[in-house]
This record gives C-alpha cells, sequence and structure tokens, in this order.
C-alpha cells in the first residue's frame, strides 16, 4: 500500500552573525514560525544534530520538539538525524516516551552514525566505535519500544530487567528511520526493519533497501523514504535567491569541513556530493516548484520531504513569505497528486 506523502520544513538553529539575532530571538522567532506553519497545514518539523560547531548547530533536538509539541496540534516531530553514538538509548528511549506522551503520539527519529572527528573527540571516545555504537543502540531502542522488561549484553551496552517508562502513546514506540548513505546502511535499515533516510547515491541506499524488502517478502511500499528536498517558491528569483544561496553556502562550508578530517562524505570514502540524490534547491514560482517536486518523488518514490527553514544567516521571517507559499499553495497540490 502506498503511503501518503507529508510535506514539512527542517531546523538546525545555526546561528552565524549575519543573522544579527541573539540565539534565544532565533529560538523564539523559529517557534512562533513552527506555531504558524502548523496552522497553515503543514505535516512534519525535522531537526538536524551536531555538537561543537561554533555558530550553535543544534546539539539536542528533543528538548526543542518538546517546546513545540506543546504549541502544536497537527505536525509530526522527527530528525534526519539523531547521531546514535551520541545518545544513551535507554535515556534515549525515556525522553522519546516523555515526547510521545506530550505530542500525543507526533513522534518519530530518525538515527545515524555520525562522522565528523571532533564530536566524537568531544565526546571522549574513537570513532571506530560508532559501528557498534549505533548497532548496539538501534538493538536497545527496538527492545525498549516493546513496552516489556527486556535485557541485553553487547560489546557496548549491557542492561538487566529494564522496561521504560511511562509507556508509549504509539503501538511499538515511535517509528524509526535509518539515515543510508551507501550500502552499509541500507542493510542496516532492512535489518532493523526501518523507514529510510537515503542520503547517497540511489545505487548505494535506496535500491538495496528495497531489494532486501522484497528478498524477505516484505512490501517496500509499506515503508517511509524521506529526504531534505528544499525549495524557494517566489514570483522574482533575482531578487529572494542569492540571501538563501549565500545561507546554502554557510551551510555547506560546515559540511565540507567535516568531510575534509573525516576523509569522506560522511566518512563514506568515495561518494560525491554529485554523485547523490540530489537535495540541491528548487526554486521558482509554484507551478514550477510542484512541477520539479513531483517528478522527484516520482523518480525516487519518496513519501516524506521537507524544505530548510531558515538558512544559516538568515531570520525566520526573511523565509516566511516562501513558506506560507509552500504550506499553502505547493504543498496541496503535491499531496492531491500522491494521495497513497
Amino acid at each position: 500500500m502506498a503511503q501518503k506523502l507529508r510535506l514539512g520544513v527542517v531546523y538546525d538553529f545555526r546561528n552565524p552573525p549575519e543573522s544579527g539575532m541573539r540565539t534565544q530571538d532565533l529560538y523564539a522567532a523559529v517557534m512562533e514560525q513552527v506555531v504558524w506553519l502548523d496552522a497553515l497545514g503543514l505535516d512534519l518539523v525535522w531537526f538536524t544534530e551536531h555538537h561543537f560547531v561554533e555558530d550553535g548547530y543544534l546539539p539536542s533536538w528533543i528538548p526543542v520538539a518538546s517546546a513545540m509539541a506543546a504549541r502544536t496540534k497537527h505536525l509530526r516531530f522527527s530528525c534526519d538525524v539523531c547521531l546514535l553514538p551520541f545518545n544513551h538509548p535507554i535515556r534515549l528511549a525515556e525522553d522519546l516516551a516523555v515526547l510521545d506522551n506530550l505530542s500525543g503520539g507526533r513522534v518519530e527519529m530518525g538515527v545515524g552514525m555520525g562522522y565528523a572527528a571532533h564530536e566524537f573527540r568531544g565526546f571522549g571516545f574513537p570513532q571506530s566505535r560508532r559501528l557498534s555504537l549505533t548497532d548496539e543502540g538501534l538493538e536497545v531502542l527496538t527492545r525498549a519500544f516493546t513496552g516489556e522488561k527486556f535485557s541485553f549484553t553487547g560489546k557496548r551496552y549491557q542492561f538487566q530487567d529494564v522496561k521504560i517508562t511511562p509507556g508509549y502513546v504509539q503501538a511499538g514506540g515511535p517509528p524509526l528511520w535509518v539515515a543510508a548513505l551507501a550500502a552499509p546502511g541500507a542493510a542496516r535499515a532492512a535489518r532493523f526493519d526501518t523507514n529510510l533516510l537515503p542520503q547517497g547515491p540511489r545505487s548505494q541506499a535506496l535500491d538495496p533497501w528495497r531489494k532486501a524488502l522484497t528478498d524477505s517478502g516484505r512490501d517496500p511500499e509499506n515503508y517511509r523514504v524521506g529526504i531534505i528536498k528544499s525549495c524557494l517558491v517566489t514570483d522574482d528569483p533575482q531578487r529572494d535567491w542569492p540571501a538563501v544561496r549565500e545561507g546554502e553556502r554557510r551551510r555547506m562550508a560546515v559540511y565540507n569541513q567535516f568531510r575534509a578530517v573525516s576523509g569522506g562524505h560522511g566518512g563514506v570514502s568515495g561518494i560525491t556530493e554529485e554523485a547523490r540524490i540530489p537535495q540541491t534547491w528548487v526554486v521558482g514560482d509554484v507551478d514550477h516548484c510542484v512541477a520539479e517536486l513531483a517528478a522527484f518523488i516520482r523518480e525516487y518514490g519518496l513519501t516524506d520531504i521537507v524544505t530548510w527553514a531558515v538558512p544559516p544567516g538568515m531570520r525566520p521571517d526573511q523565509m516566511a513569505p516562501s513558506l506560507e507559499r509552500f504550506a499553502r499553495d505547493v504543498a496541496p497540490r503535491l499531496r492531491a497528486m500522491f494521495p497513497g
């Protein structure tokens, strides 16, 4: 059964000096923006996570999601991605249980391994542990989400007779997503029976996951596939695109720095930006954005798309006109084309 299309926004809360805002004012402005977007009918708010970044990149998404959940009625909250090696899985399961109750069952979670060398140094353990911490973290979360008492013995974690309280609103806990840059990530998502965040080439990140599901008797149509694909809705790109483009350059400069130190895209060598499923901005009027995003959704079989709400160095109010048209004009047309 095909999944209903969901559309939304993603935040990283980076605040370089160019914004001219204090960080606390940026947080307050984003909070108001999300309440407004909830009323406009968007489906999703995602967050990204990184640590020890000079411009204040969001290191902890659950407190922000909790604050937003208390002021919204419809939006679902998730992340692309929660860096599992830096999050103790039992504590994470508890935090998610609280957020699931606070939001009335509107929380999901995407996980990844992390790759920025400075983050592992900051948390005080070698990057070589990221694979075992991620796999064991996922194993613990899937057991915790059952709501039953469980024990676990692994290389990194050992737990005896643990039961997460309070219970989850959503049966089986918050839906899980796994990020995949290459075949191992795709295999991990299939092994843990999760939704997919394909972040590498289609041939390595998306197709192997679908094949693994099919080979094991599962239907990929029963799962969700999500990506960040940003959209600037404007009748005057020459006026509106330059500021957004500059913000995007600031965003990519940090990621490029991470990659230069870690030795590859997301810590995986041999994957170039050009080879990935394209996440370049769609820029143009409503008809153009609908046509481009619809073709993108069809080509890759996507179910969830979010757009960067506030590029680094910009203020939330600067993006409000585009976000309003995205929510009022683009999203309804796309949902009608992909009803599930």
